[in-house]
C-alpha cells in the first residue's frame, strides 16, 4: 500500500517547508517564471500531504470500526465496515496510480507509432494485431485516437502506423509500452503449418504543448508531397495532400496523410517531428548522465519488453517485471493495463 511503502509523507512535508521559505525570500518574484513554477509545486505538495492526511484519518476510522466488530457481531456494523474498506481501497488505488503518473508529460496526449521487424508479412500482420490491441485498450480506457499516418503492408497487415492517443493520462501509460513485442504463433501464412516467431517495435513520445521550444530551422527540414493511400487515404487521394517531412541533422522522417489539406497535414507532421526531436534530445542527456554513472544503457530495438505466446501453449509474459496472463485473447482485446501498472510500480520502487 503506498501510504506506507511507495510513499514518504516526512520527504514531502520537507519539501513544503522549503518551498516556503524560499516563497518567503524578497528575491522570490525575481524571475517570475520560476516563481510561478514554484508555486505551482507547492500547490501540487499542499494537494498531495492533504490526500495522505485523509487517507490516514480514513485508516484510523476502519481501524476503530475493525476493533468494534471484534467486540461485538452487529450486522450492521459489518456491513458498513465491509463497504467502508471497499471505499478506502478504491480510494488508496487512484491516489496510488496518481503518483506512478507524475512524469512531467504523463498527463500528455501520446504519440504512437508501430513499424514491423523483418519477416514480410508475418511481422506486418502482427503489426496490425497490435494497432488493434491498443486501439481496444484505448476504446476500455476512454481515450481518443487520431490516426495520422498509415501504410498498408503488401500482402496483410501494415508497414507501418502513427496514431495520436488523446486524453489525459494517455502518455503516461503508454511510455510503458515502448519497445520490441515478440509474437510466437502457428503462422496463417505458411501452407506446411509451421511456427514462427516475429517482432514489431512500439515508440511512443508525448504531444507536446505549445510552449516547449525546440528550434527547427527551416533549412534543415525537406518537405515533400504525395498522393494519399491505404487507411485513411482511400477517400482523399485526388490530390497530392499526403506531406513527408525530412530533419536533415538527424534523418528523422514523419509522414501525415490523415487530412485532405496539404497544409493541416504539414502542421499534423511539423507536431510529430517537434516530439520526436524533442524525446531524442532527453534520450541524449540521459545517455551522457549514464556514461557518467558508468551504467549499461538499454538498446531500443534490442529491447525485446514482451512476449506473447499463442503456440505450442497460450502466455504472455513482461520481461521487464515477470507479470503473466494466459488469457491471450483477452490481452489481445485490449487487457493490457496489469502489465502497464506493473512496470510504472516497479520504475516508482527503483528509484526509492
Amino acid at each position: 500500500m503506498i501510504l506506507g511503502g511507495l510513499f514518504d509523507l516526512e520527504d514531502r512535508q520537507a519539501k513544503l517547508t522549503t518551498l516556503e521559505a524560499e516563497m518567503a525570500d524578497e528575491s522570490f518574484w525575481n524571475d517570475q517564471q520560476q516563481a510561478q513554477q514554484k508555486i505551482a509545486e507547492l500547490r501540487e505538495v499542499k494537494e498531495i500531504i492533504d490526500q495522505v492526511q485523509a487517507l490516514t484519518t480514513q485508516k484510523d476510522d476502519l481501524q476503530i470500526l475493525l476493533e468494534l466488530l471484534q467486540e461485538e457481531e452487529d450486522p450492521s456494523l459489518l456491513s458498513e465496515c465491509q463497504a467502508s474498506l471497499k471505499t478506502f481501497q478504491q480510494q488508496v488505488n487512484a491516489f496510488e496510480l496518481q503518483q506512478l503518473l507524475s512524469g512531467p508529460y504523463d498527463r500528455n496526449s501520446a504519440i504512437l507509432e508501430l513499424h514491423p521487424g523483418a519477416g514480410g508479412t508475418e511481422s506486418q500482420d502482427w503489426a496490425e494485431m497490435l494497432l488493434r490491441m491498443y486501439t481496444r485498450w484505448a476504446e476500455k480506457n476512454g481515450f481518443k485516437i487520431e490516426m495520422i499516418d498509415y501504410l498498408p503492408g503488401d500482402e496483410a497487415g501494415l508497414k507501418s502506423v502513427t496514431l495520436l492517443v488523446k486524453g489525459v493520462n494517455a502518455y503516461g501509460y503508454l511510455r510503458t509500452e515502448k519497445g520490441v513485442h515478440r509474437l510466437v504463433r502457428i503462422s496463417p501464412f505458411d501452407a506446411s503449418g509451421r511456427r514462427h516467431t516475429s517482432f514489431a517495435s512500439v515508440n511512443v513520445v508525448p504531444e507536446l504543448d505549445d510552449d516547449v521550444e525546440v528550434e527547427i530551422r527551416t533549412e534543415d527540414i525537406k518537405v515533400d508531397t504525395y498522393r494519399a493511400s491505404g487507411a485513411g487515404g482511400q477517400h482523399i487521394n485526388t490530390t497530392d495532400s499526403a506531406v513527408r517531412i525530412t530533419h536533415i541533422p538527424t534523418g528523422v522522417v514523419v509522414t501525415c496523410q490523415s487530412e485532405r489539406s496539404q497544409i493541416k497535414n504539414r502542421d499534423k507532421a511539423m507536431k510529430v517531428l517537434k516530439a520526436r526531436l524533442y524525446e531524442q534530445k532527453l534520450e541524449e542527456q540521459e545517455k551522457k548522465l549514464n556514461e557518467i554513472k558508468g551504467e549499461q544503457t538499454e538498446i531500443g530495438w534490442g529491447n525485446q519488453i514482451r512476449s506473447y505466446v499463442f503456440h505450442p501453449y497460450s502466455l504472455v509474459k513482461d520481461h521487464r517485471t515477470s507479470v503473466e496472463n494466459g488469457n491471450v485473447q483477452a490481452v489481445m482485446d485490449g487487457s493490457i493495463h496489469v502489465f502497464m501498472e506493473a512496470f510504472l510500480k516497479k520504475q516508482v520502487e527503483n528509484k526509492h
